[in-house]
């Protein structure tokens, strides 16, 4: 999936940023996600969290499992909401087949970057990525670091 220009910070319901830190990514999806209302009021309030979420192809079908969507106080009373319930993810069949496929592979799996308002739909990044061992984690954080410094001798001799 190509980066979208108009997906700025504003738009952005949740990030994993441990995704990135254990898995390399490679292969990047958009899904829209099938939500229930109190869901919805509860993103538009920035209660949403994809720390230990994770993808599993099921039946031909895409399912986001672990995201954790907290309810709001005022949510409705009749409703009883399940803040870890499996969503369905609305994806083509391709990109199902694909997903499914790769995860059959050994060290892959389909874990979700972000979620995102795309205009007034909620929709989710996923990715597939293979586990970084713990030595790959620290390589990561070495050259993150040698960059940083990179910058700042530049700004000091610039």
């Amino acid at each position: 999936m190509a980066k979208d220009p108009n997906k700025n910070a504003s738009t952005t319901i949740a990030l994993n940023k441990r995704a990135r830190h254990d898995y390399e990514l490679e292969e990047r999806f958009e899904a829209g996600i099938a939500l229930e209302g109190w869901e919805v009021k509860s993103l538009r309030a920035g209660k949403g969290q994809l720390v230990d979420s994770y993808v599993l192809v099921r039946d031909g079908e895409a399912w986001l499992l672990g995201a954790n969507i907290s309810p709001l106080a005022s949510a409705s009373t009749h409703v009883v909401p399940d803040p870890q319930r499996t969503r369905k993810l609305l994806l083509h069949a391709r990109e199902i087949a694909r997903i499914h496929a790769a995860t059959q592979q050994k060290g892959y799996t389909c874990v979700t970057t972000a979620l995102y308002w795309k205009g007034n739909r909620v929709k989710c990044e996923l990715a597939l990525g293979k586990g970084k061992k713990q030595h790959d984690k620290r390589a990561t954080l070495k050259d993150r670091e040698w960059n940083r410094q990179k910058e700042r001798l530049l700004k000091q001799t610039g």
